[in-house]
């Protein structure tokens, strides 16, 4: 197969920006399903499809339990391939074409279909699309930034890179895919033909994208063989576990991972409430949120320089000063605009440098796993962190539901009580600044950056001896 990654072997090579931009466009596709399935697959179920809200919210939720389970399964299933290319590469090229169906047939729901077989059609295309094929896709995707280098600074470039392609996809899904379903549908987004159609070009950027990866990526970090010559990473599932919660700074960034993902529905989510309901004006939505994104954007271009001169630990420290900072600073500003955009670039910066560090710092973990522990958990260490992700995620939805009840929010009102204002603010505001707080005590004990460079030596000397 054709490749434009660098020819070295060697896993404590420098990478080239071809090996860069190989892995970051990996990320390209996934994060186009990423965002269909976030933003509109609902709009679509209840105004194209013609399926009750209530029942497509519960599909939604029972899929999130299949979700979670997946992830560790797929680790598992990473930790234990042996092929040509490698561990993880050779996932992306098998599961992009199926996702790519899969995902065009889950917005394709034929006019003919009603009832209980419409409602089985949705659960089990939605799962095949999000709990098997996206999960077979995105943790080899994740767990291939630890099986191509053993270079730090190249490992959180990586994790950077990959977040910029996300950032990236974002914006060209929000810019592109509304107008594609006025074009197709002429005129009308509520065609059903339009969405496939529309669909079937996110198909291409899948495989595309996952093709270009493959192509452009080498994983260099070579598996431990056995006496048998099976791979010495193929242990059993209790093990790896046990392994895992032996590893503390693997434990530090799945619990991390977990409140920033937490966080990201407080403000994501929140705004919108806190624009209508608090600032009085939901218009003030997009610039607030704009500031936010944009300044995320921007940041990712400088975080390497960043972690070149601090270490990944200290941008990701710094990055959650700057979100801290934002929040509170929202939070004390009351209505005052300017003030509101200037923290929420606040926010963005800091997001920005915390979240190009993280996957690089979880490459480490899992680095820092085999050397304590003598086994290899790059599938199972990255699925398990995907699926910290997913909880965060989806009790932070939960938490956001139960607190806005508890403050007397009532649904649809143009006008919200004392309480119920309160409770949004307390969401939007002050609930992020709390876990922010949490995840930087325990960063406080995260010494690996110093300690990685042992690290790295005695395991390059253990493996060569094999």
């Amino acid at each position: 197969m054709f490749s434009y990654a660098s020819k070295t072997n060697d896993p404590n090579t420098k990478l080239g920006w071809n090996d860069r931009i190989g892995y970051g466009i990996g990320n390209y596709g996934m994060a186009w399903v990423n965002g269909l399935m976030s933003a509109f697959f609902m709009t679509y179920l209840t105004d194209v499809s013609l399926v009750d809200s209530v029942a497509a919210g519960t599909i939604i939720a029972i899929s999130k339990i299949f979700d979670g389970v997946s992830d560790l399964i797929m680790g598992r299933i990473v930790d234990g391939t042996k092929s040509k290319l490698g561990k993880a590469r050779v996932w992306l090229l098998r599961m992009c074409i199926p996702m790519a169906v899969a995902t065009i047939l889950l917005f394709s729901i034929p006019a003919s279909m009603e009832g209980m077989i419409k409602y089985v059609y949705i659960f089990v295309i939605y799962n095949l699309v999000n709990s098997v094929f996206y999960t077979s896709m995105f943790v080899p995707y994740n767990s291939m930034i630890a099986l191509t280098t053993t270079d730090g600074y190249e490992r959180g470039m990586m994790g950077n890179i990959s977040m910029i392609f996300q950032t990236i996809a974002n914006i060209t899904m929000n810019t592109f895919f509304m107008k594609w379903l006025i074009l197709f549908g002429n005129g009308d987004m509520h065609n059903q033909g339009a969405w496939t159609k529309a669909v079937m070009i996110v198909g291409v950027f899948v495989v595309v994208s996952a093709v270009l990866c493959v192509m452009g990526t080498k994983e260099r970090v070579n598996e431990q063989i056995t006496p048998d010559g099976k791979p010495k990473d193929d242990v059993p599932v209790l093990t790896a576990v046990k392994c895992l919660f032996q590893n503390r700074y693997w434990l530090t960034m799945i619990l991390c991972m977990f409140c920033i993902f937490f966080i990201i529905v407080m403000y994501s989510a929140g705004a919108i409430y806190y624009s209508q309901y608090v600032l009085g004006d939901v218009a003030l939505y997009t610039p607030i949120n704009n500031a936010l994104s944009i300044s995320q954007f921007a940041t990712m271009f400088f975080t390497p320089i960043f972690m070149k001169k601090f270490g990944k630990h200290r941008t990701y420290q710094l990055g959650l000063i700057g979100m801290g900072l934002g929040f509170a600073g929202t939070g004390a500003c009351g209505a005052n605009m300017m003030l509101l955009i200037i923290f929420n670039v606040l926010k963005g910066i800091g997001l920005g440098a915390a979240g190009g560090m993280a996957f690089g710092m979880v490459a480490d973990t899992i680095e820092y796993g085999e050397w304590k522990t003598g086994v290899k958990t790059v599938g199972m260490g990255n699925a398990a962190i995907s699926a910290a992700q997913k909880l965060g995620l989806g009790i932070g939805q939960a938490v956001m539901g139960w607190i806005l009840a508890a403050g007397g929010y009532v649904n649809g009102a143009e006008t919200q009580s004392a309480g119920a204002q309160a409770a949004i603010t307390f969401l939007y505001n002050w609930l992020p600044v709390i876990l922010i707080a949490v995840c930087f005590v325990i960063m406080l004990f995260y010494r690996l950056d110093k300690e990685m460079p042992t690290v790295l030596k005695e395991l390059e000397k253990r493996r060569n001896k094999k």
